[in-house]
């Protein structure tokens, strides 16, 4: 489990949401998907007013009918709706499409023109209206994370969610030590690489298979292993079937050898300076 800093305890590997909802053909996969998601205990399920102009939101409303208050629910907003003007429409919509009364956490999706501070106001707003439990950011890298504090309250942020995974390691140069210092965790999306051809470099790489048949597991499951290895970092991939989340779901359960993360670190070098946040 990692836990945030209000002691809330969360799972190591949860559920993201981006492009569900735009197949229609596919909605009732992906309704079983999440379902069985939230049975295996991935029950933090993540979406976004983008993510399908609220269709990823419509999805996971229908998905945790019955069943909400097993999940941890979290969504982003746009950041031209996040000033003290639009947010409290932003995040009632995103609500009503969840059919739910609160989120559990709300994010802003990534940095835009409202200054940070007005942002944070507008966040403990809906907090104080009960209409989200607590708040966090998401694309925001160290100097941001810098001003983030620097605005009153801005301290009471839970999470900084960020794309990472084996191929995408700058953010352990400098964000992910600064989040630790202040026991904020780290959410990482898309950690499978969802790109096409680095995920391809990824799971065909030798030490990844190595490792991979050594456990008796995926190649993927590898990279999500190594993902959430520190205990510190929630990792929410996307799964498009049942059989997909049961295999995500036992990643959390690999352990990785000390010679494991070695060869790991050997094929896929942590940063030795300061990498521009990657953002997809």
């Amino acid at each position: 489990m990692v836990t945030l800093p209000d002691g809330t305890s969360l799972p190591r590997i949860g559920q993201g949401t981006w492009y569900m909802g735009d197949d229609p053909s596919k909605k009732n996969e992906e309704l079983r998907t999440l379902r069985r998601g939230v049975e295996l205990g991935l029950n933090m399920i993540d979406s976004a007013e983008m993510y399908g102009d609220g269709r990823s939101e419509s999805l996971v409303g229908e998905a945790i009918e019955g069943i909400r208050d097993q999940v941890f629910l979290v969504s982003k907003v746009y950041p031209h709706n996040a000033g003290r003007n639009r947010i409290a429409v932003s995040c009632e919509q995103s609500l009503k499409r969840l059919k739910t009364d609160r989120l559990d956490l709300y994010l802003l999706h990534w940095r835009g023109s409202i200054p940070l501070s007005e942002t944070v106001e507008a966040m403990e707003q809906l907090v104080e209206a009960g209409k989200i439990l607590r708040w966090g950011v998401s694309n925001l890298d160290t100097d941001d994370m810098k001003d983030l504090f620097d605005a009153a309250r801005g301290t009471n942020c839970m999470v900084d969610q960020v794309l990472y995974h084996l191929g995408s390691r700058g953010v352990e140069y400098d964000l992910l030590p600064w989040l630790r210092e202040r026991k904020i965790p780290m959410m990482a999306y898309s950690p499978l690489a969802q790109a096409g051809t680095l995920r391809r470099g990824l799971v065909e790489h030798p030490a990844v298979k190595e490792i991979a048949d050594r456990h008796g597991v995926k190649p993927l499951q590898i990279l999500l292993a190594w993902c959430i290895r520190s205990g510190d970092v929630i990792a929410i991939p996307k799964a498009s079937t049942a059989a997909h989340v049961e295999e995500n779901a036992e990643a959390e359960r690999i352990k990785l050898t000390e010679e494991d993360l070695g060869m790991l670190d050997e094929a896929f070098p942590e940063p030795t300076r300061k990498v521009q946040l990657d953002i997809i």
